[in-house]
Parts: structure tokens; C-alpha cells; sequence
């Protein structure tokens, strides 16, 4: 550590005496002194920089020196940081002037008696050899940390070794965490305290939310948290976490910063491992849709996993994923809950397959980013295609205050519902397109009779009774209204599909 106004005191070749401005208790005997030199300028503070010891011969001062000036004076001193000012007796003044004294006294600037001509430049170069031998120390300490750092990648546990040794160097606690936010599980010596997860879970967050490198510190009790990115613009696979009794130097930024370095390499590879799992879920998708259950049952517990037990459900998200920060967390459950939940991609479609009873947990997953999803009723393995159509058929129909659709509400709502699932709509607005371009008060009229004629089967004396028309009315109706949709309405394929669209355009109650 650099050395202090207390021991250049406690030092007798300085003769050095405190005279004012502090006592043997004041803490500012005990900051550091970053730098000692001497001038006699009567204002030298635009040369100086904050902690320092300024020493004078006093050449500016007499025992007449009007007091204002030398409150200015020393008032300059203590604006600029100055640490303490060392006046030198029995070179100039044989004692330090008084009017100093009330000054130095009256704005808390520690006065030093340098006495006995003691040469100022055996204090400069004093303080500045303890500078010299503290800084040549800390560059030593930072190679020798950065050197065991380095062999700590070389172990088999690579990233959890480096972070272990991180804590051991700066007597700190560390926590690294995935690209979503998420605590990744290493063993270190030291927990993150309790009290600091809240505050260092929302600075991660918002640290990985920016997307490019960056870094944070916020406060958490006593102990000042680094939070730093980890890995490259457009590319950050995740966050450090450094917690420290006090803010990190020079050189504990510069190991922090290799720390960085490596585990950005380690989550690389990572992300290049859970890549190629990715492939290979897909991949296994393709089998089981093909039928090949046993191979991809046995590939997927060599992959350090299992399927979920039939029955089962499958998963189609109802909107497109946009960044990866879903697909990283899909991820993450499909290693961390195997058995329960299968996700893999197909072409754009993304697609999981969970236990029946197990939808909630991947529920909750998409619930944080906004992602409707649709489930497929209870299948068997060997169903698998079937279930996709459901889902999908249960994906078209939700919507932003119905996120969650099962194909069971699809069923309940009978075949119109699954109509519906499908885009029908789209395909009677177009065998309707020459109704629903005429006025309003003719369109309904004729959705009226057609309805009610259709509802009777085609009869004519019912449905006149019900419209309260003539029957030759109700036929020179329909007969427009065939002519006008271009459909043989004596026909029981037309009056089918006439229905259907009328009942998908219009429900009636």
C-alpha cells in the first residue's frame, strides 16, 4: 500500500511535527499519500492532482502576510485534494508563522513542521519508491494471478477451476450466469450473500438486455458487485457477477477481464455443443414422426436424456420466435427437465412434446416471453403425427387473451370448430364473396332465407310460414340467390357447403 501522513510521522529521519488542521486520531492520517513534492508557487494547485503531500519553504509567507490571503491560499490547497502541506523551518522561517497555523487549523488541512533542513527529496523519494515497490508488487501479484488462471482452464472442470481461483485472488465471491439471465450451476468456494441475488438478477437482466458488451457495478450492503457481459456484440452467451468489500483496481479489472475472456471461450463451446443437440432433437423428431420410436428413444438417452412417458401432448407455438433468447431457454429445459419435456425445431415450426400432465412447466417458460401456444389432446407415441396436426389446429386459435389452446376445447366446439381451426373462414368469404358484397339490407334478407330454408331441408311451405312470405317468394329467392353464388342448391353437396359457410360467416345462437 502507498505510504501515509501517519508513517512519514511515525518516521524520525523526516523530523516531521503536526501542528494543525488534524490530530493523532484523524483518518486522514491514515489515506494514502499518491504523491510528495515541493513549491513555493503561490498558487500551484493547476499543477497538482488530489492526495498529495505539497512541501514549502514558505518563501511566499512571512509573520506580516495578510491573513485572507493565506486563507485563500490554503483554502486553493484543500479544493485541489491536497492531502497535507509540510513546512520547512530553518531555511527561511525559523518557525512556521503563525497566521499558517490559524489557517491550515480553521479549514482542516494538516500542517507538518518539516524540521532540521530535512531535504524534501529524501520525503519525495521516499513516497514515491513505497508507490514504485506497491505498484511493482500489485504487477507481480496480477501476472502470477494470471498465470494461475490460465493453468485453471487447463483442468478438466475448466470454467467452475477459473472462477474458483478468481475468488481465491481477490477474496470475492463470483456468480456466472447463461445468456437469459439464469444462475448457471458451477461450484465455487464462496455463495452470492442472500440479501444481493434480487439486485444482481435485475442488473444481469437489464446488463443482457442492452445485447453488446457492457459492464455495471451497484452497491449491495458493504460489498461493491461487478456485473460484466460475457461474450461479443450480437453474440452474449451470458454475465459474471464479481462481489467485493471494496471496488476493484486496475489489476483486478485486468483479471476479471481474462476470467471474461475464458469463460466466453467455455460458453462457446458450450453453445456449439447444445447446437448440435439441437440438430440431433430435430433430427429424432423426424423419427418418431416416421414411426421409429425405439431408435429415437434409445438415441435421446445417449444424448444424457429420456422422452417423455406416453400419453403424451404436443406443442406448436402459435407465433414466430424472433432472437434467441427463447430457443436458449427451451433449451435449458429440455436438458434440465429430460423425461418430461422434448423440444426440437422443424423447419420454422418450433415443437415440444411433454408429458400429458406436464404442459405447465413449458407453459410458464413461454408465458415470460409472450408465446401463445396450442396443445394436441393425449396421444400415444406411435400417434405422433396426428397430434402435430392437433396442435397446430390449436396454435391457429389463440389469441393475445387466450394464449393457451387444447385441441379438446377445438373438439368440444364440434367439426365447425375444427373448420374454424383450419381457415375455413377464408374459403367461404370466398364462396360467399358475391353476398357479402351486396347491401347491407338485401345481404341479410338473403343469409335470412337461406338459413331457414336449409334449416327445413330444402322444404318450402315451413320456411315461407316462418319468413312470413309467400313460398313463390321463398323459390324466386333461392333461385336469385343460386344464380347470384353460382351453386345448384338442388343438390345435396351444394346446399352442404352453403350451409357450412353460411354457419362460419354467420352462427346463429
Amino acid at each position: 500500500m502507498p505510504t501515509t501522513l501517519r508513517a512519514l510521522l511515525a518516521a524520525p529521519s523526516f523530523h516531521l511535527r503536526l501542528l494543525a488542521g488534524a490530530d493523532d486520531s484523524s483518518a486522514v492520517l491514515d489515506e494514502p499519500l499518491l504523491w510528495a513534492h515541493n513549491s513555493d508557487l503561490l498558487d500551484p494547485t493547476p499543477w497538482l492532482q488530489p492526495g498529495g503531500l505539497l512541501l514549502t519553504d514558505g518563501m511566499h509567507l512571512s509573520a506580516d502576510s495578510d491573513p485572507s490571503e493565506v486563507d485563500a491560499y490554503v483554502a486553493r490547497l484543500v479544493e485541489s485534494g491536497t492531502r497535507a502541506l509540510g513546512f520547512a523551518t530553518g531555511i527561511i522561517h525559523d518557525e512556521v508563522p503563525e497566521v499558517l497555523r490559524a489557517a491550515c487549523g480553521g479549514l482542516g488541512m494538516p500542517l507538518l513542521e518539516v524540521a532540521d533542513r530535512t531535504p524534501f527529496m529524501s520525503i519525495i523519494r521516499h513516497v514515491s519508491d513505497v508507490l514504485a515497490a506497491e505498484q511493482r508488487e500489485r504487477l507481480e501479484w496480477s501476472l502470477d494471478a494470471q498465470r494461475a488462471i490460465a493453468r485453471a482452464a487447463l483442468r478438466p472442470d475448466g470454467l467452475g477451476a477459473i472462477l474458483t481461483e478468481l475468488e481465491q485472488r481477490l477474496d470475492c465471491w463470483v456468480a456466472l450466469f447463461d445468456s437469459i439471465g439464469n444462475r448457471i450451476d458451477v461450484r465455487t468456494r464462496i455463495a452470492m450473500p442472500t440479501e444481493a441475488e434480487a439486485i444482481v438478477d435485475d442488473a444481469v437482466r437489464a446488463a443482457l438486455a442492452r445485447g453488446n458488451r457492457s459492464s455495471a457495478r451497484v452497491i449491495v450492503g458493504t460489498e461493491a458487485v461487478t456485473v460484466q457481459t460475457v461474450g461479443q456484440r450480437g453474440r452474449i452467451r451470458g454475465a459474471l457477477a464479481v462481489g467485493t468489500a471494496a471496488p476493484l483496481d486496475a489489476a483486478g479489472s485486468d483479471l476479471v477481464a481474462s476470467v471474461i475472456a475464458l469463460a466466453s471461450i467455455a460458453l462457446e463451446q458450450s453453445r456449439t455443443v447444445e447446437t448440435a443437440r439441437r440438430q440431433l432433437r430435430s433430427g429424432l423428431l423426424e423419427l418418431l414422426l416416421a414411426g421409429v420410436i425405439d431408435v429415437a428413444g434409445r438415441t435421446a438417452q445417449r444424448l444424457g436424456g429420456r422422452l417423455p412417458e406416453a400419453p403424451v401432448r404436443v406443442a406448436v407455438l402459435g407465433a414466430a420466435v424472433e432472437g434467441q433468447s427463447l430457443l436458449d431457454e427451451l433449451d435449458l429445459l429440455a436438458g434440465e427437465d429430460a423425461g418430461r419435456v422434448f423440444v426440437a425445431e422443424r423447419d420454422v415450426e418450433v415443437v415440444a412434446v411433454v408429458g400429458a400432465d406436464d404442459g405447465g412447466v413449458l407453459e410458464r417458460v413461454l408465458a415470460r416471453h409472450g408465446m401463445p401456444v396450442g396443445f394436441s389432446a393425449p396421444i400415444d407415441w406411435d400417434e405422433l403425427p396426428r397430434g402435430l396436426t392437433e396442435a397446430r389446429q390449436a396454435a391457429a386459435r389463440t389469441r393475445s387473451d387466450q394464449p393457451v389452446v387444447r385441441f379438446e376445447r377445438l373438439a368440444d366446439e364440434g367439426m365447425f370448430g375444427l373448420l374454424r381451426a383450419s381457415g375455413a373462414e377464408t374459403i367461404a368469404r370466398r364462396l360467399l364473396a358475391p353476398l357479402l358484397a351486396l347491401p347491407a339490407a338485401e345481404r341479410e334478407m338473403y343469409v335470412r332465407t337461406a338459413t331457414v330454408w336449409l334449416a327445413h331441408n330444402g322444404s318450402w311451405d315451413p320456411p315461407s310460414k316462418e319468413l312470413g312470405v309467400h313460398r313463390q317468394t321463398l323459390r324466386n329467392r333461392i333461385t336469385a340467390l343460386e344464380a347470384l353464388l353460382d351453386l345448384d342448391l338442388g343438390t345435396f353437396p351444394a346446399r352442404t357447403e352453403l350451409w357450412s359457410a353460411l354457419h362460419l360467416l354467420f352462427p346463429t345462437p
